[in-house]
């Protein structure tokens, strides 16, 4: 038997054991297969990524006075108009402080008129060479200083009004209240940083997801992609958006850089609520009409039993093979073969 049966007989041998291995196992072990058959269809390349649903533009409403809220107008869920009236503080203390600036206005402007009118006669005299140039001097002096502190009450009297004004509070945009941190009788403080006393969303007809991608996929990522999500809330209904921007700014979480990517979503039906949990899919390609296989068809990995009986049936057979070369006087190995101390050899 040449060189060249030889390796076609035993590779066919190793063929031949593993169909019969896969269909009655070894010992009281058997080896279950299931069969697919060969699809036709479309593959998807998809990234997968969450994030949270959240209205596009929101806007957190504050105050710039501090103060006793008396009346709160508006409540969770509650669409308002901008322009409209949500809230109000106690205006006692603010509405003292103006009639103090009032006060404060009227005294000033009577000083400045009064100290002005003198300085004109100082200046009329002062020409007529009948009073010193000390005495001018002095009389201008006093003229500026009151009317500087004319000026002055007059701004202490804008900014009281001002502030008088901050008590009511309006809504900055239409939309409707997702948040509210207020109630009457709430005392607010506006000293170190601006409290927040609601939080509107402009119009969730249209949202965003800030889906958190990782660094190995954020490359896959363009703008205007297609991009498929659910939501615990509704399991069963798949919804789409687009990628509408990938931010620049990376977030590193346990070691792991991810990249935050922005979808435009529609919400026309209201069904998706600020803060969902968002399962998104990036549609990276498509394919269509192709043929199809489960990914465990490419990964068949035999258990132990198998490949225990495939070495003893490859041994058995590479032995015979090796006598009948001894008998027809050949005694050269053959490729793939057992050397002398009965170990498998690499193929020549």
């Amino acid at each position: 038997m040449s060189r060249k049966h030889a390796i076609v007989a035993v590779v066919l041998l190793a063929l031949v054991s593993v169909m019969l291995l896969a269909r009655r196992g070894s010992g009281s072990e058997e080896s279950s297969f299931r069969f697919v058959a060969v699809e036709s269809g479309d593959l998807e390349q998809v990234v997968s990524a969450t994030g949270n649903l959240d209205a596009v533009t929101t806007v957190q409403v504050g105050t710039q006075v501090s103060g006793i809220i008396s009346d709160v107008y508006a409540d969770f869920n509650d669409v308002v108009e901008e322009g409209q009236v949500i809230a109000r503080l106690d205006r006692t203390l603010l509405q003292i402080a103006v009639n103090e600036s009032e006060t404060s206005l009227t005294r000033s402007q009577a000083q400045y008129e009064f100290v002005n009118r003198n300085f004109e006669r100082t200046k009329s005299l002062f020409e007529q060479q009948l009073v010193s140039e000390a005495e001018y001097d002095q009389a201008e002096y006093d003229m500026l200083t009151a009317r500087t502190n004319y000026e002055s009450s007059r701004i202490s009297l804008e900014r009281a009004q001002r502030n008088l004004g901050y008590a009511t509070i309006y809504a900055p945009i239409s939309g409707k209240v997702i948040e509210r941190n207020v109630d009457p009788g709430q005392t607010v403080a506006a000293s170190l940083s601006t409290p927040q006393l609601f939080l509107i969303a402009n119009d969730l007809s249209e949202m965003q997801i800030l889906a958190s991608v990782d660094e190995s996929d954020i490359g896959s990522i363009q703008e205007g992609q297609t991009v498929r999500f659910t939501v615990q809330a509704y399991p069963d209904d798949t919804f789409t958006g687009t990628v509408a921007q990938v931010r620049l700014q990376s977030k590193v979480q346990e070691n792991v850089v991810n990249y935050t990517v922005a979808v435009n979503v529609r919400n026309d039906d209201g069904k998706l609520l600020p803060g969902m949990t968002a399962t998104v899919e990036f549609l990276i390609k498509k394919v269509s009409d192709v043929l199809k296989v489960p990914n465990a068809a490419l990964r068949f990995r035999p258990p132990e039993a198998m490949l225990t009986e495939m070495t003893e049936r490859r041994r058995a057979e590479f032995e015979r093979l090796q006598a009948e070369r001894e008998t027809s006087g050949d005694t050269t190995g053959g490729p793939g073969g057992f050397g002398g101390e009965g170990r498998p050899e690499g193929g020549g």
